[in-house]
């Protein structure tokens, strides 16, 4: 969970032409850690899609991962909520729970400045979770396993 304000549907970031919406403008840092982690995805089902949240299943090579993500202060568990904060980041491996909420304050400035010394990582090692970002934007809903 990544919580905006009203502000992020108005904004660049909340038109799905300008920022490949929810998917690809926050979702693409979680999917490009689960195929680094757990390999590239052989299937790929969404269960919900709007311009808040997005959910569904994935079945990569060394994992199954249900996955949920949205930008709706709402949607905050209450172990964020106490104290107050704006995100939650949390993956179960095998039962055991891992919350990284924090440390993403200068990510996006280490990044730059990583591949303008030339430490960058390049298109191919992006592909895959730039292509699951788009699949999961366009492809059709599919019922959640109950």
């Amino acid at each position: 969970m990544t919580s905006r304000g009203r502000w992020y549907q108005v904004s660049w970031k909340g038109i799905k032409e300008r920022s490949g919406g929810l998917a690809t403008n926050i979702g693409i840092h979680f999917f490009d850690m689960l195929i680094w982690l757990f390999g590239t995805p052989d299937r790929s089902l969404v269960h919900t899609r709007d311009e808040w949240r997005t959910g569904g299943q994935l079945e990569l090579k060394r994992a199954d991962v249900s996955w949920f993500m949205s930008a709706d202060p709402a949607d905050l568990p209450a172990e964020a909520t106490n104290p107050k904060r704006a995100t939650f980041r949390s993956i179960t491996v095998d039962g055991e729970e891992v919350e990284f909420s924090e440390g993403f304050t200068d990510l996006h400035t280490r990044s730059y400045e990583e591949i303008l010394a030339g430490r960058g990582f390049g298109i191919d090692d992006a592909r895959a979770s730039i292509e699951l970002a788009h699949q999961v934007r366009e492809q059709a809903l599919a019922p959640a396993k109950s």
